[in-house]
């Protein structure tokens, strides 16, 4: 992606369709005069007088124990520098987004107009009775230093400044791993630290409790060694300025242990590297360029353990593994701070997840065959969904064990249930598939490319490397779009009706007639279809020159399925195909089926969809429960429909008796715990969360996701085409871009898994 498209998109995405990436959103009924009345005047007096009387009652009737406030005055924003406090504003937004997508926090940011470090703090300890927890944020140091011990001493909530601790905790998790591996003593390993910040002064300063020795530890920043010779040093700088004889970093990283960059790209050279001791251990951590490449690292050295901040290489140190669940424990137990002891906490519940067998999910997520504890993998991924629940119950008994916790937790198996229901964000599904789909890059044919939507869905398909799109249409007509759109990459760009397509649409149609001949398609007619693009966008799938197909964004669904369910063959064992959508609702991702084929599937078809579906949750990660649904509960209706329902579960329980199946059961017992539990104890689904719905006819299915996709503005991801050979899948008429784009990365991961298969 060229420098000013990205720029184009960056300031799309903030500006529509309105501006920023957070919003406040009301948590309870405003619908009528008396939830008004409730919630304003007059009611709003009761909760008010509550708190006059104990103001911890804010905790019982506010949001406070949820909210966090993301605090800076933009002297220090990410690789910018000092842009000040409008400037700083995208960026305090997005670390709210990331409170919320990860650990379901509350955020307001608030950028402070003053560089007066007294002046910072009087404003936020005046609106801090606002906060359950602060965040303090890219403040320059030295600065950072004096503000962050003064908050942390004079307020009562949680205060932590992430760039200084968050980097220090989760590298701290990685160095005791790291160190385990290479069977080394921390009290005896030589560290160079290269940078001198606040996030580097944190990060040694924690290494210190984690046992390392400060005798043995050289820190560096962009004038050399910083030695106890130097003339005006900090005080932050002195705690780690040594007398040894060394000046330059290349000095320093003679027979060194572990080096640390916090620095900037590029200033580890391989000669410095073969100059380490035996295991050396290196976390280049500047970002986006660390202190030395990665490929290039590992190919100098092969007894290194290299970790980085990127997430395209092994052992990502990012701060997202930290900040958000640490947050949760602190206002989880209505911590007064976040401590030492939490901190160290958070470094050890980090190091032992992962040492902890890794589930499915993310192997899949990964693609990897096997995640296991090892030089690779010496930190948790950001998407294992282990973090919501192991992390903040342990930052939560050090908060009660260190005596700073006002609320303990008594019940710990019901706060990690809590935690579970909390990771119910439905954007954490796309951000799954996306992330596969990169992995192996497969073929994708966009049969529509002259459209301009599917034009741009195939850029971001190309640019995020979600895979190689394939472009089919009028080539006029998609240069002139690509032109406009600023798509100056190159990629195959195919006119099924051009003389430049005559021979393969000959040997396309040829093959196509040897699978219709007795079914009354002549040669003649078979290579005529090949002019229309859904065919020969079909048969290049089957002639292996794609992998996956995209369609149906301009035509009405029905005329774009008739001809791939003609040219695409059925998977061995299915008779007939079915359709699938993803909603990624508030209470999680839910699977429908079927939304857009079979208008009234008989009970043997509702058994294969069923099995169909929940092959399909599996290949998210996710373990089907699936509900089979009808207006009636367990036997209360003899119409032909529920009759139906329960015949296909009856087959299920009897022939496939480890799948979480139940029904015929209503919507509402399916998808309330509470309910099902209280009149229908017997039920398979008891103590689960139903993931997989599958409704008796088109109608209903078709309607309810369509429902809940206007009224709830629940994204969908599909129809998904279900039972073919092939990983071909159509649109629905009009789809957005986004839907196009969530569609071909699971396309993608379609084409990802059928290889595995053959193989």
């Amino acid at each position: 992606m060229s420098d000013s498209r990205k720029r184009h998109e960056a300031l799309l995405y903030h500006a529509k369709p309105k501006p920023g990436k957070i919003a406040v959103v009301p948590t309870k009924k405003y619908a009528t005069q008396h939830d008004l009345a409730l919630a304003y005047s007059p009611g709003v007096a009761e909760p008010c007088l509550e708190i006059a009387k104990d103001r911890n009652n804010v905790y019982k009737y506010t949001a406070k124990g949820n909210l966090v406030a993301v605090i800076s005055n933009g002297t220090a924003v990410l690789g910018l520098g000092d842009i000040g406090p409008e400037a700083s504003k995208p960026v305090m937004e997005g670390k709210g987004l990331l409170f919320k997508i990860f650990a379901d926090i509350d955020v307001f940011d608030i950028e402070v107009d003053t560089t007066d470090v007294e002046q910072f703090i009087a404003t936020v300890k005046a609106i801090a009775p606002t906060f359950g927890g602060i965040n303090l944020e890219d403040i320059k140091a030295p600065e950072a230093f004096e503000i962050e011990r003064r908050l942390k001493e004079e307020l009562d909530i949680p205060v932590m400044h992430d760039d200084q601790h968050g980097t220090a905790i989760i590298s701290a998790a990685a160095l005791k791993n790291a160190i385990e591996i290479t069977k080394k003593d921390i009290s005896k390993v030589n560290i160079v630290v290269n940078g001198a910040g606040a996030a580097a002064i944190s990060c040694t300063r924690l290494y210190l409790e984690l046992g390392a020795v400060r005798e043995n530890i050289v820190m560096c920043d962009s004038k050399g060694v910083i030695r106890k010779d130097r003339e005006t040093l900090t005080s932050q700088k002195a705690e780690f300025a040594t007398s040894k004889d060394i000046h330059t970093l290349e000095e320093a990283m003679q027979n060194a242990d572990v080096f640390i960059g916090l620095s900037t790209g590029n200033v580890v050279t391989p000669e410095m590297l073969l100059a380490m001791g035996k295991d050396p251990i290196v976390f280049a951590m500047a970002n986006p360029v660390p202190e030395i490449d990665y490929d290039l690292a590992i190919a100098t050295r092969d007894d290194l353990v290299m970790a980085t901040g990127r997430s395209d290489h092994p052992n990502q140190v990012n701060n997202v593994l930290g900040f958000p669940f640490i947050f949760r424990g602190a206002l989880d137990v209505r911590a007064t701070k976040i401590n030492e002891e939490m901190k160290m906490a958070a470094v050890h519940a980090l190091a032992n997840l992962a040492k902890k067998s890794v589930p499915e999910q993310v192997n899949i997520v990964y693609d990897e065959v096997s995640l296991t504890f090892g030089r690779e993998y010496i930190i948790p991924k950001p998407f294992d969904p282990r973090l919501i629940y192991e992390i903040p119950p342990a930052i939560a008994k050090a908060a009660m064990e260190s005596g700073v916790a006002l609320e303990p937790i008594t019940d710990w198996n019901k706060y990690r249930e809590e935690l579970m229901e909390r990771s119910g964000s439905g954007s954490k599904e796309i951000r799954l598939i996306h992330n596969r789909a990169k992995s192996n890059l497969k073929r994708i044919v966009f049969a529509e490319a002259d459209h301009l939507d599917v034009l741009k869905a195939a850029q971001r398909v190309h640019e995020e490397k979600l895979g190689h799109p394939i472009l089919l249409g009028r080539k006029e007509v998609i240069l002139e779009l690509k032109e406009e759109i600023g798509f100056t990459d190159d990629v195959p760009i195919f006119d099924p009706k051009t003389d430049e397509e005559r021979e393969r649409r000959s040997r396309f149609g040829h093959a196509y007639w040897k699978t219709r001949q007795r079914k009354g398609r002549t040669l003649s007619e078979a290579k005529k279809l090949m002019r229309e693009r859904n065919y020969f966008a079909a048969m290049m799938v089957n002639e292996n020159e794609a992998d996956a197909l995209i369609t149906g964004y301009s035509r009405p669904y029905p005329s774009v399925v008739k001809p791939i369910l003609e040219l695409i063959s059925k998977d061995k064992g299915i008779s007939k195909v079915a359709a699938c959508n993803l909603m990624l609702t508030k209470q999680g991702p839910i699977f429908l089926a079927d939304t857009t084929i079979n208008i009234n599937p008989s009970a043997k078809d509702l058994v294969k969809i069923t099995q169909m579906t929940a092959s399909l949750a599996k290949m998210f990660g996710m373990k089907p429960n699936v509900a089979m649904l009808s207006f009636s509960n367990f036997g209360s209706s003899n119409t032909e429909t529920s009759k139906k329902i329960r015949e296909s579960v009856a087959h299920m329980h009897r022939h496939f008796p480890d799948l979480v199946v139940d029904g015929e059961i209503q919507a509402d017992f399916a998808l309330n715990p509470e309910m099902l539990a209280k009149e229908f104890p017997f039920s398979k689904l008891n103590g689960k969360k139903v993931n997989v719905l599958i409704f008796p006819n088109l109608e209903s299915a078709n309607i309810t996701y369509k429902l809940l996709k206007q009224l709830e503005g629940a994204e969908s991801i599909g129809p998904v085409i279900l039972g073919l050979s092939k990983a071909v899948h159509v649109l629905q008429l009009g789809a957005s871009v986004d839907e196009m784009v969530n569609m071909a990365a699971l396309a993608a991961v379609d084409a990802q898994q059928r290889e595995k298969n053959r193989n």
